[in-house]
């Protein structure tokens, strides 16, 4: 499936009007030192770097491969380490060893682009590479069904440049499907309709461009990754890895005009190392993941925590080794507790903590 739809530009910002959250109990504060699981990543076929996270919702359609609760991971490297060759997404169900949910075809590179919508499906994207996983080429985001199976691939050059990362405002029968491209430096929404059981794309507008994106020799290309979004103020939260900056997209879920990058929200050279994954955590911080691939020192691989308007709160270190670990992250929550999942990409391994 191809898409073209018109992109309108405005220059003018309104305030962004968020709720102060900066005496909420830290989230990060709350984790104990070591997660409660570590499980490996690594599906049958070798895959590695594992890159996306996310949780599967709850009500999410009965019947398939997957339950409410379960981690979804998505692999970016083959058996060999070659990046942007991975074809694999694994799933963990609570309490169990990582199964392969997808398996596509050889040399997809799957990428932090990665959700799952109550209706019955699975999002993921795709940045394959060349020249033994040096240059990253335009790819595709994939459609997969609960049973596993590729139903439909969404690919263009405009809208689909890179899809590195996503969040999803899932509204039933109706999603809306932000993707942050890498290889232009852009947030896209896809209106997606699931009504009679199958996929549909009947919008699709580009909202934000401007972000710094490049050629990277550790990670192939850096550019705007992490996507966390508010359905309560309408903002849209974007980690821009190669600015170094959270940047905060105003009438997201609404708008059909292009905002260029939004307001800067957070900008912090001492404690945010090229953020890529984000979340918006249940006290109404967010979250991100410095992938230490520009503006490294510091504590390495550490997990940022930070307000709506931009107050550092805390930070939790992934792992102690070498620079690169952390990418990817999600949060589950109900009334009595929640779970962070952040990957770690030394270890090959997805790492579990439970906050009551």
């Amino acid at each position: 499936m191809n898409l073209s739809i018109r992109i309108a530009v405005f220059f003018a910002l309104p305030p962004i009007l968020v709720p102060t959250c900066a005496t909420a109990e830290s989230i990060l504060g709350q984790l104990p030192t070591s997660p409660e699981r570590i499980v490996s990543t690594v599906p049958p076929n070798g895959d590695g770097n594992p890159y996306g996270v996310a949780f599967v919702p709850g009500g999410f359609t009965a019947g398939g491969l997957l339950a409410p609760g379960d981690i979804l991971v998505s692999n970016f490297n083959d058996g060999n380490g070659v990046q942007g060759t991975g074809t694999t997404i694994v799933s963990i169900a609570p309490g169990a060893s990582a199964k392969v949910f997808f398996q596509g075809k050889t040399g997809l590179g799957l990428t932090t682009a990665l959700g799952a919508v109550r209706a019955g499906f699975v999002l993921v994207g795709s940045v394959p590479t060349t020249d033994n996983g040096s240059t990253a080429h335009q790819g595709s985001l994939l459609v997969i069904d609960r049973f596993g199976n590729l139903v439909n691939t969404l690919a263009s050059a405009a809208f689909l440049d890179g899809p590195w990362d996503l969040t999803i405002n899932d509204q039933g029968n109706t999603a809306q499907v932000f993707v942050s491209n890498v290889l232009n430096g852009t947030v896209t929404r896809l209106d997606v309709s699931m009504l009679d059981g199958n996929f549909h794309v009947f919008g699709v507008n580009q909202i934000a461009h401007g972000y710094s994106f490049a050629p990277n020799s550790a990670a192939v290309v850096v550019g705007p990754t992490g996507l966390a979004y508010n359905p309560l103020t309408d903002v849209l939260y974007v980690a821009s890895t190669d600015d170094n900056e959270i940047f905060a997209v105003p009438f997201a879920g609404n708008t059909t005009k292009d905002v260029m990058q939004g307001q800067l929200v957070y900008k912090d050279n001492t404690h945010l190392h090229g953020p890529l994954g984000l979340a918006l955590a249940p006290n109404g911080h967010l979250i991100t993941a410095n992938g230490d691939a520009v503006f490294a020192g510091g504590t390495q691989n550490a997990l940022v925590e930070f307000t709506q308007t931009g107050q550092f709160v805390a930070q939790y270190q992934v792992d102690p080794g070498a620079p690169g670990a952390a990418f990817g992250l999600a949060i589950s929550s109900d009334p009595f507790k929640f779970r962070l999942a952040a990957v770690d990409d030394n270890q090959n391994a997805l790492d579990i903590w439970i906050v009551q």
